[in-house]
């Protein structure tokens, strides 16, 4: 057999598993593999395009990005020690929210190991509690094995991140190359079998609802299961409220849809959790920020929920009937037993709460008349004139709040955002990953100047590949969530929130990137219209209502129906 060395053997392993687009950055430790690597990015050998990252947790982010857009799992290439630790808080975000991406980091070679080595740190122990799974290769024997073995872990099942450390030696060792495929792990149950009993049960649930709501989660989209979605609430004429992170399972316009689920979702379907008589969870967690106070939620309902991970039925909300598989095959078995109904008179219900809702909060936030530009009205004429297939791609915070409410979304994998650990920083390199993962789609990312400068670096890795982004940065002066909490919960005391901004204009000059200012609202749509049509990579700086507030909001605590739709 062929004799190569182990950082060839990690190219190759690459390959065969597809991979096209690695998120890095060089150091030390990794350096045998980035010059393997300088083979497979040009000249005969080439099938990967290297995005070289300006900081090791952008490279992570950027692969997430990419893996939510494509469905792909998202590579980071990275050095041991800083390098390493550096991707954590990424790891802990792809666990959180289910993205799958395999990071490889390099280490000492394990003759050093345990001797305080330079730039040695304990990556499989630092990264085991935040991943689906972290493994050493010790010798390239072992490199075919694990990466097959890493990427069938990360895309399978209930997606999430792995995390492999690549020790020196490993790299740089002679080891006959023969390619390896894992299917299968012992003990590690990807795809549960559908249990019909329980999916009879479910149906016969929903077949006598007379109030019936599903709440849709992202695990629809990691299933690849839009449709099959559409077609059950179709015949079951069953109204649907989506996660954060579900937006884009049903699309916007959909006669279904009744809004975003959570703390600033929307009113209606909010409420209608405490009135529903029987509720559907399909892919989602039940987090907090969902549910509210836990011991009043949906107690008059029975709960379905469908999921494919095991250990979320009964962890947040207790479950009447519990269907754990691929909802890409639960939900047509429920759809076949479902009878057709019409719902109608409780759909109606919900009009008058989205009317009050629109009238109090939606229209004075989209369509201001006098005063400061408000965030809504700019992601409102935004979503106006953005293609029908864009990305939503957000930092956290009041950006993400004011985006996700008021973007449109009609196709699936639309939306990149940081839900489960509330990453700041996440939203430039997510964009700059979904570029790469959706070259054919527009990417529009939303950051408040808080989360702007958390990643400012990043400015560099869009300058150099030109990554056509589309930067809207909403800039209030302050860390605006933080604020409003300050505000309604603590006396106003605003400890340490007001931000001094540097001259955004100047910062891109810097990077040769496309700038306009927006302080009227005679300019917004104008220059959203200027912005979405030059090619390339563009920053719309636009001047926010310091005071401006993320309405309706749940107070953190209380139940879910306890939404105030003012301060």
């Amino acid at each position: 057999m062929e004799k190569i060395t182990g950082s060839e053997a990690l190219m190759r392993a690459l390959q065969a598993e597809g991979v096209t687009t690695i998120f890095g950055y060089p150091g030390g430790s990794i350096m045998p593999t980035y010059d393997a690597l300088y083979d497979y990015t040009r000249g005969p050998k080439k099938c990967f395009d290297h995005i070289l990252v300006r900081h090791e947790q952008a490279a992570v982010h950027a692969a997430e990005g990419f893996a939510r857009v494509s469905g792909q799992v998202g590579v980071s290439l990275v050095t041991s020690g800083p390098g390493a630790t550096n991707t954590l808080t990424g790891v802990a975000d792809a666990m959180l929210d289910s993205t799958p991406i395999v990071v490889i980091a390099g280490q000492v070679a394990i003759s050093a190991l345990g001797t305080d080595a330079f730039q040695e740190v304990d990556l499989v122990g630092l990264a085991q509690p935040i991943s689906k799974w972290s493994y050493q290769i010790r010798h390239a024997d072992d490199i075919a094995w694990a990466v097959s073995r890493a990427f069938y872990i990360a895309r399978s099942g209930r997606p999430g991140p792995v995390v492999l450390d690549f020790p020196r030696n490993a790299q740089v060792e002679q080891v006959e190359w023969k390619p390896r495929k894992v299917d299968f792990v012992r003990s590690y149950v990807a795809l549960p079998k559908l249990d019909m009993d329980a999916v009879s049960q479910a149906a016969e649930l929903i077949n006598q609802a007379k109030r019936p709501l599903a709440l849709v989660g992202q695990g629809v989209e990691l299933g690849n299961a839009q449709e099959e979605l559409k077609a059950l609430l179709e015949k079951a004429d069953i109204p649907a409220g989506r996660t954060m992170l579900g937006l884009s399972a049903l699309p916007s316009d959909h006669p279904l849809n009744v809004g975003m689920l959570g703390m600033h979702g929307n009113y209606a379907v909010n409420l209608k959790e405490q009135e529903c008589d029987v509720l559907i969870a399909i892919g989602m967690r039940f987090s907090d920020r969902v549910t509210g106070n836990t011991k009043t939620y949906a107690k008059q309902a029975k709960v379905i929920h469908l999921d494919i991970d095991r250990s979320e039925i009964d962890k947040n909300v207790r479950t009447d009937v519990a269907v754990v598989a691929d909802c890409k095959e639960s939900l047509p078995a429920l759809t076949r037993l479902v009878r057709e109904n019409n719902h109608q008179a409780w759909r109606d219900s919900f009009k008058s709460l989205d009317q009050m809702e629109r009238e109090k909060v939606i229209e004075p936030a989209i369509h201001p008349t006098t005063g400061p530009l408000l965030m809504g009205e700019v992601v409102n004429a935004v979503a106006l004139q953005a293609a029908d297939d864009a990305v939503l791609v957000t930092d956290v915070g009041q950006n993400q709040l004011f985006a996700t409410r008021y973007f449109k979304y009609h196709h699936k994998r639309s939306i990149c955002t940081s839900g489960g650990l509330g990453t700041m920083g996440y939203g430039m390199p997510a964009a700059i990953g979904a570029t790469f993962g959706a070259p054919s789609r527009q990417v529009c990312c939303f950051m408040g100047d808080g989360g702007f400068q958390m990643c400012i670096e990043e400015l560099g890795t869009i300058m150099e590949q030109q990554s056509p982004v589309k930067m809207i940065l909403m800039n209030n002066n302050y860390l605006g969530n933080v604020r409003q909490w300050q505000d309604m919960f603590w006396q106003r005391r605003q400890s340490f929130t007001r931000m001094m901004n540097p001259d955004y204009q100047l910062i891109a000059q810097g990077y040769g990137i496309a700038y306009e200012a927006v302080t009227d609202r005679q300019q917004l749509a104008a220059a959203v219209q200027k912005m979405l049509a030059t090619p390339g990579p563009y920053i719309l700086e636009c001047a926010i209502l310091e005071d401006d507030d993320v309405l309706p909001m749940t107070p953190p605590g209380m139940n879910v129906d306890q939404m105030m739709l003012e301060v």
